[in-house]
């Protein structure tokens, strides 16, 4: 059998037994793939949830559980996801010269997806770049500018558990492509016959040259990059010498490139958590490897306790995601959330600028329309616009193109509350590396003060006011949960909220329609943001709420912000506008 039909969702409903079983008679699949397909024929809810539709390919590739299927991640989907990538840019012209930078982290599989996705690229005549060990998704973004490529590749799925994998496509600019480009990508995939791929051998591929193993020049050149964003580096070979840090790479790509960041930046006391340094896609000591989860650093904090450290930082599998734990004064520790972390990076990267007379009259920060109003009310302060876009990274990279194109502003600093960190254009995706640096050159400033980090903060709120926010995310899995998912967005629109918690709701922003719809009046308006499966409701008091489905993970997300006098009543505020929000959800999904 030289291929099959992809089943595609909304196929007849026995759709998934007619490919289940051609995957288990094809004598393109591995006799390991056969046994594992053979341990679920007594189970249809297995066979269906495994086989009901393909992995849906869009702007951040492929994501899913790893496993045999078409709903799955494994070596079958990878190669057609290649075959498809590499027949998109083959109608390119001069792409398939420029060739795809390839990188992988340390999930289980990763290095295999890698060496596959090279194989099948250089067998259709398109130039491959692997890096010969794993790197992280911001090591990826910078080399695919750097060395000219069509587009790159990374094998990752983030944060998410360990039973999932990633396919995650770049384009020349080294951002996640545009919608467009995914279509079309999607189109040639879905055109090309599972098990028809063009593959070649691999170590003949890199023997002739069609495969380029490539590393520490690659590394150079990012290190010299990274560390020319840094505004204060006086500043951290003065103090960095002194300041205790501790670091985990929460078992994935972030080891070697935090801890030699930080070295050439001047800090030379780093504890790197023995327990979680070496790459290990089971994740061993974590529920999940999410800098987000307070878990996460539970074994981090005790080594602080050890060293005397004041801040904990923590990056996930592929390194673009930071999470930073800072000491109270009353000697206990907090985990900071994405919007924390977000606001103080600003204020230190404005504050320095201006201090050192660098800060551009066109300066423009980028933020998710998720995230904090404390960055806006930050950035105003400094004279920087403040652009709002919708979740996603790339569409923060898409600014720092636009930026770059036109010189209309000088990018500064992007960020998203889901611990996203970008500063500078060297790169296109966030990245935790640089944020690394950028939180310990913070932490030096300081203590320059004579103040700690959670000082810091604290000095925020008093400047600022107390913009607090809230987010809750509830996961449904499977055939089901997604089904589950859009009827309660559906009915969301179809039913729009008028009161959380007797607090007025001014202003319902539906993005999939684009349009406001206007409390007083009955008015609407459009928006200007893309279209997206978002709602926003803004209300009298000033407080937001935000209901979307997640973009890579089975997970409907909610979002509350707002601001108060004391950090009593915001927080007081908060909880109660949650507790009305998650009973209407809990409904809705049949929690």
């Amino acid at each position: 059998m030289d291929g099959i039909t992809r089943n595609t969702e909304g196929a007849n409903d026995m759709g998934y037994l007619e490919s289940y079983r051609a995957w288990r008679a094809s004598p393109a699949v591995d006799a390991e793939t056969k046994r594992e397909l053979a341990a679920i024929a007594g189970d249809p809810a297995e066979i269906e949830d495994r086989f009901y539709r393909t992995l849906e390919f869009g702007t951040a590739g492929l994501r899913g559980v790893l496993g045999a299927g078409t709903n799955r991640m494994n070596v079958y989907v990878v190669r057609q996801a290649t075959q498809g990538l590499a027949d998109y840019l083959g109608a390119i012209p001069g792409a398939a010269q420029r060739g795809v930078c390839i990188a992988y982290d340390s999930r289980r599989c990763s290095e295999l997806f890698a060496r596959e996705t090279a194989a099948v690229l250089a067998g259709n005549g398109v130039r491959a770049y692997l890096f010969e060990r794993l790197h992280a998704v911001p090591q990826l973004s910078f080399a695919v500018r750097h060395l000219g490529c069509a587009a790159g590749v990374v094998i990752t799925a983030s944060h998410n558990p360990a039973k999932y994998n990633g396919y995650k496509v770049y384009w020349s600019h080294g951002g996640q492509c545009a919608p467009e480009q995914a279509a079309e990508i999607l189109a040639r995939i879905e055109a090309a016959p599972l098990f028809g791929e063009k593959r070649c051998d691999f170590d003949q591929a890199v023997a002739d040259g069609r495969i380029t193993l490539i590393g520490a020049a690659e590394d150079e050149a990012y290190y010299a990059a990274s560390l020319s964003v840094l505004p204060c580096p006086a500043l951290l070979r003065e103090r960095g010498g002194a300041l205790p840090v501790v670091y985990t790479p929460l078992h994935g790509t972030g080891c070697i490139p935090v801890q030699e960041l930080l070295r050439r930046a001047g800090v030379t006391q780093v504890y790197v958590v023995p327990e979680q340094a070496a790459p290990d896609g089971a994740f061993p000591t974590v529920h999940a490897p999410n800098p987000e989860d307070p878990d996460a650093f539970r074994l981090a904090i005790a080594l602080a306790e050890e060293k005397g450290a004041r801040v904990c930082l923590a990056t996930d599998p592929d390194a673009d995601r930071l999470g930073v734990a800072v000491r109270r004064t009353d000697g206990g520790w907090s985990v900071l959330t994405g919007n924390q972390i977000g606001s103080l990076l600003l204020e230190h990267l404005l504050s320095a600028h201006r201090a050192q007379g660098t800060l551009p009259a066109n300066g423009a920060a980028v933020k998710s329309i998720v995230s904090t109003r404390l960055a806006d009310a930050i950035a105003a302060r400094y004279g920087v616009e403040m652009v709002d876009v919708l979740t996603g990274f790339r569409f923060i990279s898409e600014k720092i193109d636009e930026y770059a194109r036109t010189g209309e502003k000088t990018f500064l600093f992007g960020f998203e509350e889901s611990y996203g960190f970008l500063a500078g254009g060297y790169s296109r995706d966030k990245d935790a590396i640089l944020a690394a640096a950028l939180a310990v050159e913070m932490c030096a400033a300081y203590d320059a003060r004579g103040m700690t980090l959670y000082d810091g903060l604290q000095e925020l709120y008093r400047t600022y006011g107390y913009y607090k926010e809230r987010v809750n995310s509830y996961t449904l899995e499977g055939k089901a949960g997604m089904e589950r998912i859009a009827e309660t967005m559906a009915t969301l629109r179809r039913v729009p909220i008028t009161a959380v918690e007797d607090v007025s709701v001014t202003a319902y922003e539906d993005y999939l329609s684009g349009t406001r719809f206007l409390a007083r009046g009955g008015g609407t308006e459009p928006l200007t943001l893309p279209r997206s499966d978002l709602v926003r409701l803004l209300l009298s008091d000033g407080s937001w709420i935000v209901v979307r489905p997640s973009g890579t993970e089975p997970k409907l997300k909610l979002y509350i912000g707002g601001r108060g006098e004391t950090e009593a009543a915001v927080d007081a505020h908060l909880a109660a506008l949650y507790t009305d929000m998650d009973a209407r959800l809990s409904v809705l999904l049949g929690l």
